[in-house]
């Protein structure tokens, strides 16, 4: 027969208190399961903070960056508007200058004294001030504009019906919106207690018709 050997089908004994040192762990495993979501709620809630700070500071950064966008156009509008100013003042304290001439100039085409190389010269001097921007104005029958025109001549007529040019004595000019000088004119003002010629045509037509037909 075999032997048996004794104790192999045996249990070894295991002492008490290493069961229960075995046991501890897992009655502490829930509380660290309870602890863990805790912990993650704090750290979502501190993200969330700094997400928010940084978003307040991302809109003052915007709000800056767009103030200092819109002072930056209104100055780029501010230097053009000088620079055309200042173009402007340049050109009529030139052109001032040259308005004696420009009226000899028309003295002489009115009186057919305009010829041969006068004329050339004449003529690229009128060119020049016309690139620069200088513009004439004034023509007879336009009504008067104390604004435009300085009148030094004054009469009464039967045929206006307000005060009107009669005759341009010294053209105007203007570089763009500035005027250098007046058209000086020569204005008419209807005559006090004439009837206007549009209404004595009028009344004319009245009487030729035979007068307004009764009904």
């Amino acid at each position: 027969m075999t032997e048996e050997t004794p104790g192999f089908d045996e249990k070894p004994d295991v002492p008490s208190g290493a069961e229960a040192d075995d046991a501890e762990p897992k009655a502490a495993a829930p509380s660290e399961e309870a602890a863990a979501p805790a912990g993650d709620v704090q750290q979502t809630a501190a993200l969330t903070a700094q997400l928010d700070q940084v978003r307040t500071a991302l809109n003052e950064r915007t709000g800056d960056l767009q103030r200092l966008q819109a002072e930056y156009q209104n100055y780029r509008r501010r230097v053009e508007r000088d620079r055309v100013t200042v173009k402007e003042v340049a050109a009529a304290n030139l052109l001032t200058d040259l308005l004696p001439v420009l009226d000899d100039i028309g003295r002489a085409r009115e009186h057919g004294e305009l010829v041969g190389g006068f004329k050339a010269v004449a003529e690229s001097v009128e060119t020049v001030v016309a690139k620069i921007g200088l513009q004439q104005f004034g023509k007879e029958g336009e009504p008067f504009d104390p604004t435009i025109h300085e009148a030094l001549m004054h009469s009464y007529a039967p045929d206006v019906t307000e005060t009107t040019c009669v005759a341009i004595l010294q053209p105007g000019y203007r570089i763009g919106e500035r005027t250098i000088r007046p058209a000086r004119v020569a204005v008419a003002e209807p005559q006090p207690g004439a009837t206007p010629a549009a209404a004595k045509e009028e009344k004319a037509d009245d009487e030729e018709s035979g007068g307004t037909e009764e009904v």
